[in-house]
């Protein structure tokens, strides 16, 4: 028994220390599987690792057309605008017209009632009639004055009559005459009255004076019209609403850059989307000043075939002063950049950008600053200050009127700073 209990003893120890080493062999793949897997991720997150971000926001040169243009705002107004009124007092009896009823020359627009001066018509004529009879009976005096006269005159040179007759008689006579003379001009002041009551009858019909449309009517029938010393209007008649103008405002700053016969658009609120061709008719040189801005009326003719644009709306007027067509041009952005100067310990990527002579001073006219891109690496580009001849803007881009930059050339418009925290959370990303 004691021999098989020794043999037992050694089969123990021999699987026991197999059963270890396995143990062993086991805890060292794993280890190795978790070295390895650790060491795959920081090599996934070294090939996946966020570029850094671009110092500067760039933009390139390019090829098109520059416009310059000034806007305004002004009232849209026919062509021609008649204000019609009353020339004589009294109570309207007939409106045949409406608003928008097309009318011709000549065409009755309300009748007042003539009756008063009617009357006035028949009282001038009855005197006149009465007056024509005083001249008769004054030339009739007249002409029996006349023949006493001579009577007497030659009785005077008979001597069969005195120096007191004669002249008697010859007074009686002038006075005669004068008498004539004063009716007949009593007549010509009555044939006056007469005229001016006939006016004032046909004035009692309100006629259009031009072909056109019926805008505003300010009158119906049975309303009583006082004209005093401002006519009343009563129609306003638009002689062509296919054809109106803009009475735009210039600001005085824009108003030396406009010149007659320059193409201009205008929009209104009305039709969104939708451009009024025109053209400038008319810069005035009187002044207009509201709470000290000054700006000066400038008068667009637009064509409005479809009678879209109606009298009183308010619209806004793109007048083209200046183009370009084809041009080299920059980004505005890229002319009104300037670096922020960095700090010691930052690495300078504009090259002089700190220099007050190459950022700060004064432009000469014509002449603009940019910053050409030279090294396009991500997170350490470099940039150089470039002086460049530059034209006409319209407000995004400005012309190159020489050929220093190409198209596509890379310019700088704006910095693109980060910050710690950016930093720090692009550092910590992983997935």
């Amino acid at each position: 028994m004691s021999a098989a209990s020794s043999t037992n003893d050694d089969l123990a120890r021999v699987l026991s220390g197999e059963t270890g080493g396995q143990k062993w062999l086991k805890r060292g793949l794993i280890g190795a599987f978790i070295l390895a897997l650790c060491g795959g991720g920081l090599a996934w997150r070294s090939a996946n690792r966020p570029p850094p971000p671009a110092k500067y926001v760039a933009a390139e040169v390019t090829k098109g057309d520059v416009t310059e243009t000034v806007q305004a705002t002004g009232t849209v107004q026919p062509i021609l605008q008649v204000n019609v009124g009353a020339q004589v007092n009294g109570r309207v009896t007939k409106v045949p017209v409406d608003f928008n009823s097309i009318v011709k020359k000549g065409d009755v627009l309300a009748e007042i009632d003539p009756t008063i001066y009617g009357a006035q018509v028949s009282a001038t004529q009855a005197n006149i009639s009465a007056q024509k009879a005083q001249l008769e009976s004054a030339n009739a005096n007249t002409e029996a004055s006349r023949l006493n006269f001579e009577r007497v005159q030659k009785l005077f040179e008979q001597n069969l009559a005195s120096k007191g007759e004669l002249d008697a008689a010859r007074g009686s006579y002038e006075v005669s005459k004068a008498n004539a003379s004063a009716a007949h001009a009593n007549i010509g002041a009555t044939q006056a009255q007469l005229t001016q009551s006939l006016t004032n009858v046909a004035f009692t019909k309100i006629y259009s004076p031009v072909d056109g449309i019926v805008i505003t009517r300010g009158v119906d029938p049975g309303a009583t019209v006082v004209a005093s010393f401002q006519s009343p209007t009563l129609f306003v008649i638009a002689q062509d609403l296919r054809k109106m103008r803009v009475l735009a405002d210039v600001d005085e700053a824009d108003v030396g850059k406009i010149r007659e016969q320059m193409q201009a658009d205008a929009v209104v609120d009305a039709f969104p989307g939708e451009t009024f061709r025109g053209v400038v008719t008319q810069v005035r040189f009187s002044p207009n000043s509201v709470q000290g801005v000054v700006t000066y009326s400038a008068i667009v003719e637009v064509d409005n075939p479809g009678e879209k644009l109606r009298p009183g709306m308010t619209s806004t007027i793109t007048i083209r002063t200046r183009e370009a067509k084809a041009t080299l041009r920059v980004p505005n952005g890229a002319l009104r950049f300037k670096p922020t100067p960095p700090k010691d310990d930052a690495p300078r990527g504009i090259a002089s950008a700190t220099a007050p002579s190459a950022v700060e001073s004064t432009l000469p006219k014509g002449k603009g600053r940019v910053f050409v891109i030279t090294d396009s690496t991500l997170g350490s580009e470099k940039a150089e200050p470039k002086m460049v001849n530059i034209g006409i803007t319209d407000g995004l881009f400005t012309q190159l009127t020489d050929e220093s930059l190409g198209a596509g050339t890379k310019l700088v418009t704006d910095e693109n700073d980060e910050t710690p925290e950016q930093k720090k959370q692009r550092g910590r990303k992983m997935f």
